[in-house]
């Protein structure tokens, strides 16, 4: 029994590992985005994960999980943006969230990738959008974090944001708990009142460099929280494992300038509803856009037998009734 518990999770890690590298790959992804019926079936798929292709779609579904008593981040996805006018399309869509977001006073968050609006083309237009949008969220009070990427744009994305961070404190910053590098990063970008993101991490990275999942992972996962904690940061915890939760939630964390739990759209909805229930402040990371496919390729990866969902949503199984519903009590 234990060398076949041995086999499936090995089989699990090399899934995981294949699939963010099919993510990767720009003709399969190509291929999808220029192939009607192969778009239109990975869409499906995408929709338990993905609000939609449209703004309005995603502040449709913010309105009501605010209703529902959740706090609300939104994304507009994309990354890795090789033009200015692509960079400067991303930045215009940003701006106009943000703008109906405080004009319609939805209270949230706004995520995004700084090589959406162009880390990869100069690090200065990527700096000028990201103060860009600091000045706008500053006048309404909307909070704009920064995603983490792939370990090669670390050190430009942490350069940008100390700049940006200075000027407008409402900027936070995520940081990955697989990354060998993140415990000295740490140390040097949390002070008061930061406002900090701690994720395990989605990207595929040489053992050099990175944890792979393990308890060792989860043992600096904590790490970077109790420091996060001392420092008296704001704090999102932004994980789906429920056991490393329920033991960071045990921590005595009065020193933080305030924490929350922070889980996906689509994903362990019952377990958002559960901690809400008990009290605590939870918040729904929402993505909306076209750019969908690495988004689905990674929620797949991350946890191998949502494979299994998502072929049943290809193929059009028992209709269920839509992920919103099951973020109510």
């Amino acid at each position: 029994m234990d060398q076949m518990r041995e086999r499936e999770q090995r089989l699990a890690t090399q899934a995981s590992a294949a699939l963010k590298a099919i993510a990767r790959r720009p003709d399969i992804k190509g291929y999808i985005e220029h192939n009607p019926s192969s778009y239109t079936l990975l869409q499906r798929a995408a929709a338990r994960y993905v609000t939609g292709e449209e703004r309005s779609q995603a502040l449709e579904v913010a309105d009501q999980l605010i209703d529902y008593g959740y706090a609300i981040s939104l994304e507009y996805i994309g990354e890795n943006t090789l033009s200015v006018a692509a960079c400067q399309q991303a930045q215009q869509e940003l701006i106009g969230l943000i703008l109906e977001m405080g004009q319609q006073g939805v209270r949230g968050r706004v995520s995004f990738d700084l090589s959406h609006i162009g880390l990869l083309v100069d690090r200065e237009l990527a700096l000028r959008h990201l103060l860009e949008l600091g000045e706008l969220s500053q006048r309404y009070t909307i909070e704009l974090f920064i995603s983490m990427e792939e370990s090669a744009k670390t050190e430009s994305i942490l350069e940008v944001y100390r700049q940006a961070v200075a000027i407008y404190p409402l900027i936070g910053i995520t940081l990955q708990a697989q990354l060998n590098r993140t415990p000295s990063d740490a140390l040097e970008v949390l002070a008061k009142d930061t406002r900090v993101r701690i994720v395990k991490g989605a990207y595929e990275e040489p053992d050099t460099i990175a944890l792979s999942r393990s308890a060792e992972l989860d043992q600096r996962y904590e790490e970077l929280f109790e420091l996060a904690v001392q420092r008296g940061c704001h704090i999102s915890i932004a994980t789906h494992d429920e056991a490393l939760i329920t033991r960071l939630l045990q921590y005595n964390s009065k020193e933080a300038a305030s924490v929350e739990l922070e889980l996906l759209y689509g994903i362990r909805p019952e377990l958002c509803v559960k901690l809400r229930e008990q009290g605590y402040p939870v918040r729904i990371y929402l993505t909306y856009g076209q750019e969908w496919y690495l988004y689905l390729c990674h929620r797949i990866a991350e946890y191998p037998p949502n494979l299994f969902q998502a072929l049943v949503d290809i193929v059009g199984g028992e209709q269920e009734a839509p992920v919103l519903q099951y973020y109510v009590t």
